[in-house]
């Protein structure tokens, strides 16, 4: 039966082993996260440094499918026996990575000004807006809300956005008058 394992890997080496088994098809999981560093740039990086999650049957695996495997140790064990992880750790670990790199993601990354959004929380539940900007701190964004005949600017927090799909214009088209540089489509 096919269980998540703990494998152990050389320092900085997760992705570069987690490539090689998955040449040999043996399914893996990485968890990683964007970061900013010093310069501003944004780089991936492992939640488990030196850690990644292997999902096959140990059992009736052969052992030589993973044991020479360039950078990696060994797996995480106990009295001998790879300890297995449960599915739902695993599913419940994915959604988390998901969760931490969308909150990572700056407003400025997630909408683009003009972009239509809906407001999730707060006095103005389920409203709809059309995203500005961000501005200082990082968290909080100006929209630009339609209420009363009138656009008003206002300065939320950036969670409390979500994006909302323009709808399709399914009118029809207005005809053609003319055939290019002013000449006029005559009818008959």
């Amino acid at each position: 039966m096919k269980e998540w394992y703990v494998l152990h890997t050389h320092t900085s080496a997760e992705q570069f082993v987690a490539d090689q088994l998955a040449q040999k098809e043996i399914e893996t999981f990485l968890p990683e996260m964007s970061q900013k560093d010093s310069s501003g740039k944004s780089r991936t990086i492992a939640l488990f440094p030196g850690y990644l999650f292997v999902h096959f049957d140990y059992m009736t695996a052969n052992p030589e499918q993973w044991r020479w495997t360039p950078g990696v140790r060994r797996f995480v064990t106990f009295e001998e026996y790879p300890i297995p992880v449960p599915d739902d750790v695993i599913s419940a670990l994915k959604q988390r990575v998901i969760e931490l790199n969308n909150r990572g993601k700056s407003a400025q990354a997630r909408f683009k000004p003009g972009e239509p959004v809906r407001l999730k929380d707060g006095p103005f539940k389920e409203m709809l807006a059309l995203f500005d900007g961000p501005v200082a701190p990082a968290e909080w964004v100006h929209v630009l809300l339609q209420t009363m005949n009138r656009s008003m600017r206002l300065r939320v927090a950036a969670a409390s956005l979500e994006k909302v799909e323009p709808e399709v214009q399914t009118g029809q088209k207005r005809p053609r008058r003319t055939r290019g540089k002013g000449r006029r489509i005559r009818s008959s």
